[in-house]
């Protein structure tokens, strides 16, 4: 993934963020208005409100609704981590086309990327495959996060030693998310951070955003934060185990 591509990711994740964030202190209720409010942000609302209702807690709910939402969306997860891994083999290979094409005219650079595009076809890696489930899963996540933070029944619970509606007065989960934050990230960067420094810039100052967030933000956000990264750590683990070079290499 190029520099402008997690630029644009980026700055779309900081977009939809930013764009909740009028609203965040607002209950959500059925007599909200808005496409985002009655089709993502109630519905996943009253999904973490009927798994408490069921399993008598809303800190289990938000683990096992996390679980769930991590599931559904593992198909694409799988696919994006898969061909990341496929076009870090095809990084050597990619830079010896670079350095054939070194002249910067543009009948030159269109040779480099009709020869790149080759390479791709070859291998059978679609090079936008990695950023489209991003993309994809962005509305689920940030909804989530709302429907978290707008659910007001969640704030008067409590789950082991914090109250949810507030910040964890001990800094053990905001402490949990950064660490966990930083392995998912580096899990996932694995082979690619010396090719691209921009990428390992983004392995500490993720993690660093996650802590300072979730000593300000209510606990309930951080037990999220936590349970997706433990999920995202052994699905990576498990998708990257030996032997699964060959099946990265193709675009599934």
């Amino acid at each position: 993934m190029n520099k402008k591509m997690i630029t644009l990711i980026f700055l779309a994740a900081v977009t939809m963020l930013l764009a909740g964030c009028t609203e965040i202190n607002q209950e959500i209720t059925p007599e909200s208005k808005g496409f985002w409010n009655e089709f993502v942000v109630y519905p996943l609302s009253m999904v973490i409100i009927k798994t408490a209702e069921a399993v008598g807690s809303y800190g289990w709910s938000i683990v096992i609704v996390t679980i769930i939402i991590r599931l559904i969306i593992l198909p694409l997860m799988i696919k994006q981590t898969r061909n990341a891994k496929a076009m870090q083999l095809l990084q050597p290979e990619m830079k010896k086309i670079k350095e054939k094409y070194q002249s910067k005219d543009a009948v030159t650079q269109q040779k480099m990327q009709q020869e790149t595009m080759a390479l791709f076809q070859k291998h059978g890696v679609n090079p936008l495959a990695g950023c489209f489930p991003l993309i994809v899963q962005m509305p689920i996540i940030f909804g989530f996060y709302q429907a978290i933070m707008r659910t007001e029944a969640i704030k008067q619970d409590t789950f082991l030693w914090f109250d949810l509606g507030s910040p964890d007065p001990f800094f053990i989960l905001p402490i949990v998310a950064g660490v966990t934050t930083f392995l998912q990230q580096k899990l996932m960067m694995a082979g690619t951070m010396n090719q691209n420094p921009q990428m390992a810039m983004m392995l500490w100052l993720m993690p660093i955003m996650i802590v300072v967030f979730a000593i300000n933000l209510p606990a309930a956000l951080s037990l999220y934060w936590v349970v997706g990264n433990i999920f995202m750590i052994v699905q990576t683990i498990i998708i990257n185990k030996p032997g699964a070079d060959k099946t990265a290499s193709v675009n599934n």
